[in-house]
């Protein structure tokens, strides 16, 4: 997977994940992937929902050592 941005989120608790997210997807191009690095176990479900909103695709999640990880393609 080529990425093209990578973002920390750690240690951020809800809803910063979300707007630091917003933020840095918002300097990508169309096709672009951000890769998210949260540790607030909310992050799961709010960046399913927030990709779902706003027209991105999650293209993958997974979870290392208590690190979320969220891979997500912009519109």
């Amino acid at each position: 997977m080529n990425v093209t941005k990578v973002l920390d989120a750690k240690g951020l608790a809800c809803p910063m994940p979300i707007v630091r997210t917003k933020k840095a997807i918002a300097d990508l191009q169309s096709g672009d992937i951000l890769e998210i690095h949260a540790t607030d176990k909310g992050a799961k479900s709010d960046f399913v929902a927030w990709a779902a909103s706003g027209g991105h695709e999650l293209l993958n999640s997974a979870e290392e050592n208590d690190v979320l990880k969220f891979w997500i393609k912009k519109a």
